[in-house]
């Protein structure tokens, strides 16, 4: 085996383990579209799902099938009809939806009892369970059109979906619900997914989608880097959605975002827009930092707290690579075990990804902010931002006037963030005595 490949596989699989440690025996609710299916994603995705599910997840699929009612809709030569971004059922559109449901819960059955070809897992086929688990109710009449077959979830069978995930099976959901008398009504892909997603309690929804996710600034050019937000915030979303127009079709901006939404508010810790375009999105996604969609997240999950002893690994880890290209002077362990009161971390996911530190000089009215790290994974973010609040919030608790930074590389960022130059004559004398002066570090003021 080759240098290089143990070199890129072992940080790589590093990286990986603690998310898979994670979401074991957690409830991700997936939303495919039936676009996803009709443009030959089925069988990927499904060798995708059946990994996470390998890696003890429990696992909800909900398929859509819009393009395949209209495909039967047009063979019949009946036209689709939607408003307000629900489709109309007539009785022509229902036998349609009928017969499209079948023929894909067949072509999933089929794909989830492939295994995973020429791999361990060729033989580990995935059991998947369908059933009456949803109870509708028409949409009714909505400003004067009527939406006959259209319905609504009116209860979900949790207790019948958890016990089947419980046995270890794939529980596969059509966008099909049936009322206390039997009568049958068209649903949505996605606010069964959503409603679903609620009432399991689930730890995380996914849209499958036609779209890469969501940007918060769609006048602004694209960035070849980040063409969308990987991170938005509950708050931000809200704002977002407040702003746009109701969302009609799935390209729509709000389309996908107005169920994250919900599903946040609703306690959903995490809802996810996802190309199904890129191969292996759901993967990267789920096991990458980054991800590669839009995650809408409720802020009050991720941490920004003062550390502790059990932090002091963490730190060490997050500040090593800077301390060895010389942007951070050096700090041994028991320097920061000693110092751990001072240190303020961000974590996501338990994983710590930034920190700083405050370091009082009281008589002069001042303290330093020192060790201000933050991962590359989490750069841009706005974690830097949440930091220095904190640090601010903390010295103007101390009763202190300002704040100091010595830097070699960072001077730009403090500048812009309110800090201004001085002369290392300016700093107070205990720190003036343990300035390097071979370093030539920056000193830069900020006053609160």
């Amino acid at each position: 085996m080759s240098a290089v490949f143990n070199f890129t596989f072992v940080p790589w699989f590093r990286s990986v383990a603690p998310y898979i440690h994670k979401f074991r025996n957690q409830t991700f609710v997936i939303g495919l579209t039936g676009e996803a299916i009709a443009a030959g994603k089925l069988h990927n995705i499904a060798q995708d799902l059946a990994l996470i599910q390998a890696m003890g997840v429990k696992i909800v699929l909900v398929h859509g099938f819009r393009p395949q009612v209209n495909e039967q809709l047009a063979a019949k030569g009946h036209a689709a009809k939607y408003s307000h971004g629900i489709r109309i059922t007539d009785s022509v559109a229902l036998d349609c939806a009928q017969e499209a449901a079948g023929q894909l819960r067949y072509e999933i059955e089929a794909a989830f009892s492939q295994g995973l070809p020429n791999t361990p897992m060729a033989g580990a086929t995935v059991r998947v369970i369908s059933g009456n688990f949803l109870t509708a109710r028409p949409v009714g009449i909505v400003d004067g059109v009527d939406f006959q077959h259209s319905g609504l979830v009116r209860k979900v069978d949790v207790a019948g979906i958890r016990q089947t995930l419980d046995m270890g099976a794939l529980v596969l959901l059509s966008p099909f619900g049936f009322s206390p008398t039997g009568e049958a009504f068209n649903l949505s892909m996605e606010e069964v997914a959503t409603s679903v997603a609620i009432e399991l309690r689930a730890d995380k929804l996914i849209f499958l989608t036609e779209v890469q996710g969501i940007r918060m600034s769609p006048t602004e050019p694209e960035s070849d880097d980040n063409p969308i937000d990987t991170e938005l915030p509950l708050a931000a979303a809200q704002a977002l959605l407040a702003q746009l127009p109701p969302a009609q079709q799935p390209t729509d901006t709000g389309f996908y975002l107005q169920h994250c939404v919900k599903a946040c508010k609703a306690g959903v810790e995490r809802s996810h827009i996802l190309p199904f375009a890129v191969d292996g999105s759901l993967l990267l996604e789920v096991y990458v930092h980054d991800g590669i969609g839009t995650m809408v997240i409720d802020e009050k999950l991720e941490e920004l707290r003062e550390a502790t002893i059990d932090d002091v690994g963490g730190i060490l880890q997050l500040i090593e690579p800077f301390e060895k290209d010389g942007t951070l002077v050096k700090r041994d362990r028991t320097e920061i075990e000693r110092d751990i009161a001072t240190y303020t971390i961000i974590e996501h996911d338990g994983v710590i990804f930034g920190c700083a530190a405050l370091y009082p000089y009281p008589e002069a009215k001042t303290a330093e902010m020192a060790a201000v790290t933050v991962s590359p994974q989490s750069q841009g973010t706005g974690d830097g931002e949440k930091l220095l609040k904190r640090i601010e919030q903390r010295a103007r608790l101390l009763g202190l006037d300002s704040i100091f930074v010595l830097t070699t590389r960072t001077m730009h960022w403090f500048i812009k963030r309110g800090f201004q130059p001085v002369d290392p004559d300016w700093l107070p004398d205990a720190r003036k005595r343990k300035y390097n002066w071979d370093r030539k570090s920056q000193v830069l003021v900020k006053k609160l």
